[in-house]
């Protein structure tokens, strides 16, 4: 990246309510082309519904999203708010890949199917070339044997790897992961921390909600933790694991770091 490059995501004093109910107040990030930032923080802080904004999965009420330097165009106001352009918004969530918990397989197509399916009928690609990248894509996370296989003829790590797989398919920009492992055992999830550290090796941008105190310190190049809506506070992983300066971050860190 160079310094005249505008960061692939950025949000700015994004706010997100569900009728009273504010979730997110004022929250600010971005990632960088090549950057992997991890969002930690209590269940109910806001994570979750901070990636699905910036998805534009969820309307936010207030502040900006900005996919390389472009604004979301937004009509309406306050809860009424949302994007004013299809076009746009299609072709944002195109670059943007994500990656949820529960995998969402498609459970009436094979694996090689789930793969291919998007880049030919989103992006209208070449059926022989998509299935050739598709093959490949599901031998870089290691479960290229069970391209004929079905999701429920799967393992949850294995059904995981092919969910990141199906992401990779349509090339985006970045990678957006939902708590990509806690749905999975300790041993099946290690499978998925793999690819996942393979993918930040290859300098992918990634922004990754995570329960997984390792696993972000591990693969991030900056850590947000997020408290009752808000940035409590944030930083590299160094800073934020050896040397955490607010109490409820020491609280929260105490509680679910390993010893």
């Amino acid at each position: 990246m160079t310094n005249q490059d505008p960061p692939v995501i950025e949000i700015r004093d994004l706010h997100k309510s569900f009728g009273a109910l504010e979730v997110l107040k004022g929250v600010d990030i971005r990632a960088c082309k090549g950057d992997v930032v991890s969002l930690i923080g209590s269940s109910g802080s806001g994570k979750s519904t901070l990636l699905r904004c910036a998805n534009l999965l969820e309307n936010s009420q207030q502040g900006e999203i900005l996919f390389e330097g472009e604004q979301v165009k937004w009509r309406g106001d306050d809860l009424h708010r949302h994007p004013a352009d299809r076009d746009q918004i299609r072709r944002i969530r195109t670059n943007l890949a994500m990656v949820f918990q529960q995998f969402n397989l498609w459970a009436h197509m094979t694996i090689l199917q789930n793969v291919m399916e998007a880049p030919i009928t989103v992006l209208g690609e070449d059926r022989t070339e998509v299935e050739g990248r598709a093959r490949a894509l599901l031998d870089k996370v290691g479960i290229g044997d069970k391209c004929d296989a079905y999701p429920a003829q799967l393992s949850g790590g294995q059904q995981q790897r092919a969910a990141i797989a199906r992401a990779l398919a349509m090339r985006p920009k970045a990678l957006l992961f939902d708590e990509p492992t806690s749905a999975l055992d300790p041993e099946l999830e290690q499978e998925v921390v793999r690819v996942i550290k393979a993918l930040a090796e290859e300098g992918r941008t990634m922004i990754i909600v995570t329960h997984d105190m390792r696993l972000a310190a591990d693969v991030s190049d900056h850590i947000v933790f997020l408290h009752q809506g808000k940035i409590e506070e944030e930083g590299p992983p160094e800073e934020i694991f050896a040397n955490p300066a607010t109490t409820r971050l020491r609280q929260f860190l105490s509680a679910t770091v390993p010893e």
